[in-house]
């Protein structure tokens, strides 16, 4: 485990890169399970799987990258595409070995696994909303808007996989001082902003460009990305519950991206009961 921050970046994408990345315990429970039986594995099914464990979906992102050959003129962007690509038997071999992040924190401390538990549990949400959303939008490819907001907060995850002193001690400096920017808090731990560490990973692993774009927050004013945006922003502020002071100005802004009036965003986040009419 690391317990200081590193020099630069390249530092950290080096220690990311090189320390192996684990997944969830059920990921490797059901990656075993569909094992037994190969001729059974619904690709859609797996994909699935993979869509709700955002460090098992980079990785298949970043595996796909490095095979797809220089034929394939475009990107793989979406799991369910990544999975035929490999074949279903090349895919199983190639992550036969799985570790997982509850296994990783064992001699962490309950702290340190619960609050990775709690980051991820927050990338799923964002990334249900932003699935959601991207539909409503007609959006051409709603899994890619779905795997962005599931990564955007990938290196945060990392670090807390992997440097949870670290990770706590930026959730402390928060604590202490609300006003405190997470940028800021971040910096004065890591030396770097999780979003500057991300974007040099997704860099280095070869991820998709049209996924660099979509996580990247300096791109907010486009419709795919602000739709990821939101997403990520109301699972985050939402978190601990549905009082955050921040709250009301989400439902505004998810309701201008999705044509909606704030009180209809809330009803469709069912927070508030939809007229009898509507319901009939």
């Amino acid at each position: 485990m690391l317990d200081h921050p590193l020099p630069d970046i390249d530092s950290w994408a080096l220690f990311f890169s090189n320390n192996g990345l684990p997944v969830l315990r059920v990921t490797k429970r059901r990656i075993e399970e569909m094992r037994t039986n190969l001729d059974c594995v619904d690709a859609r099914e797996l994909a699935r799987l993979i869509l709700q464990d955002p460090i098992m979906t980079v990785r298949v992102l970043a595996f796909t990258q490095a095979i797809r050959g220089r034929s394939l003129q475009r990107d793989i962007t979406t799991i369910a595409s990544a999975v035929m690509m490999a074949g279903i038997e090349p895919f199983f071999n190639r992550f036969s070995d799985l570790f997982t992040i509850e296994d990783q924190l064992k001699d962490g401390g309950s702290q340190a696994l619960l609050g990775v538990l709690q980051i991820i549990r927050r990338a799923q949400r964002a990334a249900d909303y932003a699935q959601e959303w991207a539909i409503w939008r007609h959006d051409v490819n709603m899994e890619e808007v779905r795997i962005a907001a599931l990564l955007h907060d990938l290196a945060e995850i990392l670090v807390w996989c992997s440097a949870p002193r670290l990770g706590l001690t930026i959730q402390q400096q928060q604590k202490a001082d609300p006003s405190m920017r997470s940028a800021d808090a971040q910096r004065n731990v890591l030396g770097f902003t999780f979003q500057e560490i991300q974007l040099e990973l997704c860099r280095v692993w070869h991820l998709p460009d049209l996924l660099q774009t979509l996580i990247d927050d300096q791109n907010a004013e486009q419709p795919r990305v602000k739709n990821v945006t939101l997403a990520v922003q109301l699972a985050r502020h939402s978190a601990h519950g549905w009082d955050d002071a921040a709250l009301p100005d989400d439902y505004l802004a998810i309701g201008r991206l999705l044509n909606l009036s704030p009180e209809t965003v809330r009803q469709r986040l069912g927070l508030e009961p939809v007229p009898a009419r509507e319901a009939d």
